[in-house]
């Protein structure tokens, strides 16, 4: 009786307190029951209890005002009510079937916007960490790509579902790198600028795929996972960047998705040949004949000047034969090449398809921007990474459901962006605060609870760059020792 009770009282803080968001809260009741109705579909057991919703509720709505995924930022934006230590808790040692809660949560989008086919587009992005990361699960040496350099940190692979009427991610896994395979490639790159010869360096280990699967292996794994989960979904294709352009992806992801079509890229010093021919790398392959200038429509919007040239040839890597389509932008120099495992499509077709990969990029960086887990997000071990992820999906899954968003792209009208949506979020949360102080019995007590409320919990730090009530020392000469800094100076004159 008493666990019912807190849990009652726990809803009905949530409920008041947190009115100073009320805007988010009706969009998360909302979005809470229909994730749950989506759980009991997946398993009566997975379906959230009441205070399970509310946790859930208190950790979505804390990401869209404070876009992080910080215990101490919540509990000053709920005016104390709710605890750092308490959300902590409920974080790591709640009951909830978080192995379900992405499946669910897509399932419930499918069926909102009647989605029946898409695209699937995959794409894998680092999060910075500090050089020491002990408890931070799957931390490791991570390629920058803006810069060239590395830093410590983890990798994600992200996979997105690509429709007529919107973009979504469905799919994620966490990649770390065979140690053993990290440190002889170290060891083998010093060893190669000392000018050591190949038969006397350390010979390269066999990698642990089982323990440490690969980036591909792991997109194989949400493509298997996402059409065992819909399989009412028709994949019309799958796109990923030149780092999954090997024979054995492109044909495990064509077989997983019955037939669709695996656009990829491959490297221009690939060799391919055609009709008995000798074998020839791409780049010198397509420098033989000029390419044809055309107009490719772009993500289904404005038009861009390309040269294209397309050929089904027999890639050496691959050991069949493929749709290979070299792609050069309006002001490029060097063509792109594109490989595509159907051969029956139109060339135009294939390009205009790749363009949609483009998407996956847009989704991180909005992701990374809004949606918390990039931002303070340092939840400890593999379950806090994962949950942590999983939490910020959700809040970016409760967004596309928002009311205006939803009724602008099920009328095909453009969706607003999710920096958009949490803008006017907490701008309609204000004004919903000062709206119910004005319209109350009594203002003047209900401006100064709050006001109260909002002192008790902004935390007051002390500035470190500021000296006042510190010692800086004694800041002059002393006199005793002027006479002795006089004859130095003498002697040095001498």
């Amino acid at each position: 009786m008493a666990h019912k009770c807190e849990n009652s009282l726990f809803c009905k803080i949530f409920e008041n307190y947190m009115g100073l968001q009320a805007a988010v809260f009706k969009c998360l009741r909302v979005f809470g029951q229909a994730l749950n109705n989506s759980l009991k579909s997946i398993s009566s057991s997975a379906q959230l209890s009441k205070s399970q919703k509310v946790t859930l509720g208190v950790f979505i709505m804390g990401i869209v005002v404070t876009k992080a995924i910080n215990w101490a930022a919540f509990e000053r934006r709920s005016l104390g009510k709710f605890k750092t230590t308490r959300l902590c808790w409920m974080f790591y040692k709640a009951e909830i079937a978080w192995h379900s809660l992405l499946q669910a949560s897509i399932r419930n989008i499918l069926l909102s916007y009647g989605i029946k086919a898409g695209t699937l587009a995959a794409d894998d992005t680092g999060k910075k960490r500090t050089k020491r990361t002990s408890k931070i699960d799957g931390a490791h040496k991570v390629k920058d790509k803006s810069t060239g350099g590395y830093f410590n940190g983890q990798e994600l692979v992200f996979m997105v579902l690509v429709t007529e009427i919107a973009t979504f991610p469905v799919g994620f896994r966490f990649y770390v790198p065979d140690p053993a395979l990290s440190a002889w490639r170290k060891k083998d790159k010093s060893l190669r600028k000392q000018g050591v010869q190949n038969k006397e360096r350390p010979a390269r280990p066999e990698p642990d795929h089982v323990r440490y699967p690969t980036m591909q292996s792991l997109t194989l794994d949400m493509l298997q996972e996402f059409v065992d989960a819909f399989p009412e979904i028709a994949i019309r294709g799958v796109l990923a960047d030149a780092l999954y352009g090997t024979g054995d992806f492109m044909d495990k992801a064509a077989a997983i998705t019955g037939g669709a079509q695996v656009i990829s890229q491959l490297r221009s010093n690939q060799k391919v040949s055609n009709r008995g021919h000798s074998e020839a790398a791409l780049k010198t392959y397509f420098a033989r004949q000029k390419g044809v200038q055309a107009q490719l429509m772009i993500r289904g919007g404005k038009e861009e000047q390309v040269t294209i040239q397309a050929a089904r040839l027999y890639v050496k890597a691959h050991g069949k034969r493929r749709f290979v389509i070299a792609l050069k932008y309006e002001g490029e120099e060097d063509y792109r090449y594109l490989v595509a495992s159907d051969m029956s499509w139109r060339h135009t077709d294939i390009v205009r398809l790749y363009t949609l990969r483009w998407l996956v990029e847009v989704f991180i960086q909005d992701w990374k921007a809004h949606c918390g887990w990039n931002r303070l997000s340092k939840q400890q071990g593999a379950d806090g990474s994962q949950r942590g992820v999983i939490l910020s999906l959700l809040c970016e899954h409760m967004l596309l459901l928002h009311p205006e968003q939803f009724v602008l792209l099920k009328n095909k009208q453009p969706g607003m962006p999710v920096g958009c949506l949490i803008e006017r979020l907490n701008a309609e949360a204000l004004l919903n605060t000062v709206k119910a102080v004005v319209e109350s019995d009594d203002p003047d007590n209900e401006l100064q609870a709050l006001t109260l409320a909002l002192e008790d919990t902004l935390p007051k730090r002390e500035s470190s760059r500021h000296m006042a009530g510190r010692d800086l020392g004694r800041q002059e000469a002393t006199d005793t020792l002027k006479a002795h800094a006089q004859k130095f100076e003498l002697l040095d004159a001498a």
